[in-house]
């Protein structure tokens, strides 16, 4: 297999077998930081106590924040003391266990039968309050709630904004009878939980794209036996073919702005990157080569793009600027770079980094040049940043098929999030609410 034909089949692996179960994706910590700061999340207080709480809300804020890789929260069978009030810690008892912060709560049921959650962050050491919320919820907001508090209690004790209360899409695939497949769109909250089916079809369904305000996905689907790119509303279903070239539609990627789509077709006869303009759906053709231009991304400004070209000879990563039309290439230390995305700040580039058989996760730092290779996997691809630049999830080829994974961007923590029967794969990691 020559580098361009390589280099075609690891863009386009994702529409090769699959199986799914419609299950949550199950977080399995491998690694995680050393000396991770304890802290104790107390149980919930209940209003109604002959009833069991509609939610363990104690338990979601720890998974969320012992999958950081930063916390370390304390077992409930070993804590000498569970109260829910402030007056009623004995500060000397957590203080000998070396714990450094914990948090209480109350969850109460109001009389229209909506839920009122208070909790607060204490400083063991100094007795003292931290933060501390009140936060009205609906019996289903009831878990976005907690990784709300996840978020808040994050960027309290590290500085770093919180990304437990947002979103994932993926693709899976289900074998079928006589070798056909059912192919999905899906999406779940950040730790795998709710998962929502956007759209299933016969055809490979590839490269799903947030767009800014998390209220729309790109993607690209061979329903109709080609390739076309699609825009779809997340609420309400409806989406509208906006890319539909003869050749290649693929890779879409969404400006910072929301306005445009930067996109791979080949409707000139190579594969070139174009911006579409969504209000007036006009074509901007931005690179002008024989080779392979294809998998854009915007930089965080709007002003840059990043994509992989086999233009030096081998896929390696080049930047494009879009005032001046330069195009920079990026990556040299080794023979496969693909796939690139910039981190939140612009700084860094996540990318695939092949070498001696093995398709690996590194970011480049664009300030030295210096490639971190942050896995020691065989076949990885599709990697995304989390909104605040500290993960990377991927998808990576493991022993029963293909699964996904998340990695620190210092290669500190290293997660599988995995069905429990079945695969998963093109993770595209959602924006901060509200964005």
């Amino acid at each position: 297999m020559n580098v361009v034909k390589k280099f075609v089949f690891i863009c386009l692996m994702t529409i090769v077998t699959g199986a799914l179960a419609e299950e949550e994706l199950e977080i399995v910590i491998d690694k995680g930081v050393e000396n991770s700061l304890p802290i104790v999340i107390l149980p919930f207080g209940w209003s109604q106590a002959q009833n069991l709480p509609p939610i363990d809300m104690t338990a979601i804020i720890a998974n969320d924040l012992a999958r950081s890789g930063r916390f370390a929260p304390m077992s409930e069978a070993d804590m000498p003391q569970k109260p829910t009030q402030m007056h009623d810690i004995n500060f000397k008892d957590w203080r000998l266990l070396g714990m450094e912060n914990l948090v209480l709560g109350n969850i109460k049921q109001n009389s229209s039968g909506d839920f009122d959650i208070e909790f607060r962050l204490i400083d063991v050491y100094k007795g003292t309050q931290i933060t501390g919320f009140h936060i009205p919820a609906t019996h289903a907001q009831l878990r976005r709630t907690a990784h709300q508090i996840s978020d808040i209690i994050f960027e309290k004790l590290t500085g770093i904004r919180g990304a437990f209360n947002t979103r994932i899409a993926y693709i899976t695939v289900k074998r079928l009878e006589e070798k056909k497949r059912l192919y999905s769109l899906q999406i779940a909250d950040a730790d795998g939980y709710s998962p929502q089916v956007l759209l299933e079809s016969s055809e490979p369904l590839m490269s799903p794209s947030w767009s800014p305000d998390g209220k729309s996905l790109a993607y690209v689907s061979f329903e109709k036996r080609s390739s076309a790119i699609y825009v779809q509303d997340i609420l309400s279903g409806q989406r509208r073919r906006v890319a539909s070239s003869p050749g290649i539609n693929s890779a879409p990627a969404w400006s910072p702005d929301g306005s445009r789509l930067a996109l791979t077709l080949s409707k000139s006869g190579d594969p070139e990157i174009y911006i579409l303009h969504l209000s007036s759906n006009s074509l901007q053709q931005v690179t002008h080569n024989r080779a392979i231009d294809t998998e854009p991304s915007w930089s965080p400004d709007g002003n840059k793009l990043v994509f992989t070209s086999d233009r030096g000879g081998g896929p390696q990563v080049y930047e494009l600027s879009l005032r001046g039309k330069q195009v920079k290439r990026l990556t040299f230390n080794g023979p496969y770079h693909a796939r690139p995305r910039y981190s939140p700040d612009g700084k860094k580039i996540v990318m695939i980094h092949g070498e001696k058989k093995r398709y690996r996760i590194a970011i480049l730092d664009l300030e030295n040049s210096y490639l971190n290779v942050l896995t020691d996997s065989r076949l990885d691809e599709s990697p995304s940043f989390s909104p605040n630049g500290s993960m990377i999830i991927y998808a990576t080829t493991v022993y029963r098929g293909t699964e996904l994974a998340a990695v620190a961007a210092d290669g500190s923590v290293h997660q599988r999030l995995a069905l429990q029967d079945g695969e998963v794969r093109e993770p595209a990691w959602g924006p901060f609410p509200g964005k």
